[in-house]
């Protein structure tokens, strides 16, 4: 069943008249050298474009619905050959048909030499050359076109994918964190005000954080450490004594370059893991320092790696996602290490690895 011509198909058809009629221009140009052109020449060239044109629209609607495209390359270039070759004996016969025919109307006198059978070869090989040119442009102004437009769709998924990814790496981190801070924060106001109002906040300071820095690709440590601060504080009123916080950050490590939210998804992961899941709680280790051109962080809880779960979730799966583009991609193991868990993060600084 053929499908209905398109918009495109139609332009198409209309610019690739000039192609076909400069084809027919070429032929009567090549018989001008012999003096007046008899209406036999303008027969054949107006025979040759015309068959030209419809060899040519019919090859490109054959070539794109069949798909030919998407074929490794000897695949392509095997059925562009015999697309030529056949093309062009079909162009040759046509024009020959005409003539034919023009003959029998009495425009001109019935064609004989030299359009007879015996140089339809050499008249096929002629006309093979002008479509193997014609194939060439139009078979690679397409390929470029469809590199470009795969190209095209590949940065829009990889966009609207990475938009998905921070979408669920917020609803992972603040629903039930939202929660639970807003139910404390309810719970507080009638037995201490100032410290609902501080509860309050430190939340409003984490949530702006992820929505002003979303859009950045990286953020500096010290901003980080502000909101893990934030993030703590709130979390401290959760868990109140069984939450110990120790921290070993190097003050020359606080201008270092790092993804937004990751450090606050490597506390809340040891938070959820490791202190939610102890019996009494534990100290969560918090460190930072420089070490040569990276920057090396780790955080520490107690537990042990799958005693509680089958993994760490999306957000982590997400860090390491994030980790491994650019040119000097990031590091991130997790370390069991007794009864404590050790999250090491390594992160290139200055275009160094």
């Amino acid at each position: 069943m053929s499908l209905p011509m398109t918009r495109t198909d139609l332009r198409f058809a209309l610019l690739n008249l000039l192609p076909s009629l400069a084809y027919g221009g070429l032929i009567l140009l090549s018989f001008s050298v012999m003096g007046p052109l008899p209406a036999t020449v303008w027969c054949l060239a107006a025979g040759l474009a015309a068959c030209f044109w419809i060899v040519t629209c019919a090859l490109r609607t054959r070539a794109l619905r069949r798909g030919w495209f998407a074929l490794a390359a000897a695949p392509l270039l095997l059925r562009l050959a015999g697309a030529i070759a056949l093309g062009s004996f079909l162009v040759q016969g046509g024009a020959r048909l005409g003539l034919v025919l023009c003959g029998l109307a009495g425009i001109i006198p019935m064609p004989g030499d030299p359009y007879g059978l015996h140089a339809m070869a050499m008249y096929s090989a002629q006309v093979a050359i002008i479509l193997g040119l014609w194939t060439a442009s139009w078979a690679g102004w397409h390929l470029l076109r469809h590199r470009r437009q795969s190209e095209m769709a590949r940065l829009r998924a990889e966009a609207q994918r990475n938009a998905l990814e921070l979408d669920a790496l917020r609803a992972r981190l603040n629903p039930h964190f939202v929660f639970n801070a807003l139910n404390n924060a309810r719970a507080l106001i009638n037995e201490d005000t100032e410290r609902a109002r501080e509860l309050i906040t430190r939340l409003s300071g984490i949530l702006r954080h992820a929505l002003e820095h979303s859009q950045r690709e990286t953020v500096p440590l010290g901003e980080e450490l502000a909101v893990v601060d934030d993030y703590l504080a709130v979390e401290a009123v959760h868990y109140e004594e069984r939450l110990r916080v120790e921290r070993d950050v190097d003050d020359a490590a606080l201008d270092a370059q790092v993804p937004p939210m990751m450090l606050q998804l490597l506390v809340e992961n040891a938070i959820k893991h490791g202190i939610a899941l102890t019996p009494g709680g534990g100290t969560l280790t918090l460190s930072a320092r420089r070490d040569d051109h990276r920057l090396v962080v780790e955080v520490g809880n107690p537990g042990h790696l799958g005693q509680h779960d089958t993994g760490h979730g999306v957000g982590l799966a997400y860090l390491r996602t994030r980790l491994a583009r650019g040119e000097a991609p990031g590091r991130f193991a997790l370390i069991q290490e007794g009864a404590r868990v050790r999250a090491r993060l390594e992160i290139p600084q200055g275009g160094v690895r």
